[in-house]
């Protein structure tokens, strides 16, 4: 299924527009309830929906939608986006070839064939589930269908990151039913690899997880980047030898080019040569993920995607207007080959700087759309983003880089507060800081609020520098899913 990247983009994007006509008249339309909804009430003719074009027409979801759809029916929520064919929707909708298909395979197989048939297709037998940080969790419902689907992007995601047979990896992402878990331990068994699942931190302890690794000596780590780093700089500190180890795949959070260089440095000084640090990105809603490919470790060839099963678009987050290529905007999901929990226009509330490039990989020469990798999370801190801190909107995303870039730092915590726990006070904002080894901390406060300030408008009421024991327990680095960087503590008024 690889070579199918590698086409050109005319026969890729012509593939693209067929597939989504099928998936949007063969099985969205006939059988998700809320989508035939809001197709009949914006009185949307499902037959004309012929291109990525033709999306336009079609108003977005989001998660907002699926909120909704839990608050009228609690107890329906996680079937409120799922496929449902009945035998009333597949008399009504089928075109007569697949009638006739239907009809033949019921006289020729009996009833329990077709049965058995449609039920591997549609019925849900799996879920991943949204982390739950702004808003309750919400699941999402994969069928046989979508978990063969699963396998595809996972085999997929390892030839682009370069595992091939006879090579091991360690996998220590959180054991949880969360997307980023499950997608790595289908790649394994679909590429044929070998992938040993610690479960993280919170299953087998970091000195755990460090034995497994010298235990299995794989070529390639795969996690979030603060147990990563976490996981490496206890290894380094332990002077331990980890040559074998020369590339570090890293998802569920942003992997910006500072951060790269210190994982690079910290596999350096364990004996490791020619280190690759690739970032992924994916989703709960999309049920799949997508990854850089191998490149230098200060450069990003951006997420390759796989058009033959989603339509990405780029909007303005304020006007909703289909941005060009290249452009920034808020990321937009349309799946196309899914059948359990399925989306079509989902905001996913991520702004991508750079947006979608459509000619090939000059690294690895697929030639599918490529997401830049500046991606902000801004559904993850949304009550933070869209907030005042200290009377100035800031962006989050944006201190995070700054931090992450900074070579004096190991690791920080950011802390909202408000002065004296008071909700009607000002704003503090407040950061906890591990260094690297001897800082003039002073000079070095001084000098990191000239930055924050040059990019947020706003500097740091105090710089609290501690130690890597006060920040682990301060960040959860083993027992949270992801670990705790920006604390919101301002009280309620």
């Amino acid at each position: 299924m690889n070579d199918i990247l590698f086409r050109p983009w005319k026969e890729l994007k012509s593939l693209q527009s067929r597939t989504l006509h099928h998936f949007i008249t063969r099985h969205l339309y006939p059988f998700s309830p809320y989508y035939r909804k809001l197709f009949d009430k914006n009185k949307i003719n499902p037959q004309r929906i012929r291109t990525a074009d033709d999306l336009k027409s079609i108003p977005f979801s989001s998660k907002n939608s699926f909120l909704d759809a839990s608050n009228e029916d609690p107890a329906k929520e996680t079937l409120a986006f799922c496929l449902q064919p009945s035998e009333d929707t597949l008399k009504r909708y089928l075109t007569k070839t697949d009638l006739i298909k239907f009809l033949c395979l019921n006289a020729l197989k009996g009833k329990e064939y077709v049965k058995n048939r449609l039920e591997r297709e549609y019925k849900p037998i799996f879920l991943t589930a949204t982390a739950g940080t702004t808003n309750k969790p919400i699941s999402f419902l994969y069928t046989n269908y979508d978990i063969d689907n699963l396998y595809i992007s996972g085999k997929r995601i390892m030839g682009i990151i370069g595992i091939k047979k006879g090579r091991a990896a360690v996998n220590v992402f959180p054991y949880a039913p969360h997307l980023a878990f499950w997608q790595t331990v289908f790649s394994g068994i679909a590429a044929d690899i070998f992938i040993l699942s610690t479960g993280g931190g919170k299953t087998l302890g970091t000195e755990g997880n460090i034995r497994s690794i010298l235990k299995v000596k794989p070529e390639f780590l795969i996690g979030v980047p603060s147990y990563v780093y976490h996981l490496l700089k206890t290894a380094r500190a332990e002077d331990l030898d980890m040559n074998f180890l020369n590339r570090v795949v890293l998802g569920a959070g942003r992997v910006p080019t500072g951060f790269k260089l210190k994982v690079c440095d910290l596999l350096n000084q364990m004996g490791a040569s020619d280190v690759r640090v690739m970032g992924t990105y994916g989703f709960t809603e999309a049920r799949c993920a997508w990854s850089e490919c191998s490149t230098a470790i200060d450069i990003s060839s951006g997420y390759h995607t796989y058009p033959d099963k989603e339509v990405f678009e780029v909007i303005d987050p304020d006007t909703g207007e289909v941005k060009g290529e290249g452009e920034d905007g808020e990321l937009v999901y349309t799946g196309i080959d899914g059948r359990g929990s399925c989306v079509i226009r989902y905001r996913t509330g991520d702004f991508v700087k750079g947006g979608i490039t459509y000619s090939p990989c000059p690294h690895c020469g697929r030639t599918v759309p490529r997401i830049s990798s500046d991606i902000s999370r801004t559904s993850n801190i949304k009550n933070l983003q869209l907030s005042k801190v200290k009377g100035t909107l800031i962006n989050i995303n944006d201190l995070e880089s700054l931090l992450d870039n900074k070579k004096e730092i190991d690791e920080w915590q950011i802390e909202i507060a408000k002065k004296d726990n008071d909700p009607y006070e000002v704003d503090e904002l407040i950061l906890y800081v591990c260094p690297f080894g001897d800082v003039n901390k002073e000079e070095f406060a001084h000098r990191l609020n000239d930055n924050i300030l040059s990019v947020t408008e706003v500097t740091f009421n105090k710089i609290i520098f501690v130690s890597a024991d006060e920040i682990r327990r301060r960040i959860e680095i083993e027992a949270a899913v992801k670990a705790k960087k920006i604390v919101d503590k301002r009280p309620a008024a």
